[in-house]
């Protein structure tokens, strides 16, 4: 990686109502807001940032926008669960009772929910 390229990461999200967006985030997820200005927020998610901008009109596409490769997945998703996050559960996919999907060869385990504006976001577990 050259030089100009040692920054911290920001990654993108968009949304269609910024105030409820924050609050999901914030409080649900635990996500600490960094900073804000008049065109969105920033979120710090570890060593990297995501700045979450409102867009009128915007809606949500199928496919995931964001996740997080976590540790313990099964403990990840039952905190979240307690939060009442709600996780997706996909005919044919052969997900667990909380939701997880693991790949056939065992080694990957991955789980999808929802934000407060229909971003489909994910944890996994490799």
């Amino acid at each position: 990686m050259t030089d100009a390229m040692q920054g911290e990461p920001v990654a993108f999200l968009y949304v269609a109502d910024r105030g409820r967006a924050v609050a999901w985030y914030r409080d649900v997820l635990g996500v600490p807001v960094k900073g804000e200005d008049d065109f969105g927020v920033f979120f710090q998610l570890g060593s990297a940032l995501l700045r979450m901008t409102a867009l009128p009109g915007w809606a949500p596409t199928p496919h995931p926008a964001l996740g997080w490769n976590v540790p313990d997945i099964k403990g990840t998703v039952r905190s979240l669960r307690d939060r009442g996050v709600a996780f997706s559960v996909y005919d044919g996919m052969g997900q667990d009772e909380l939701g997880i999907w693991t790949s056939p060869d065992g080694a990957a385990k991955v789980a999808w929910f929802t934000d407060s504006e229909g971003n489909l976001l994910s944890l996994s577990q490799a």
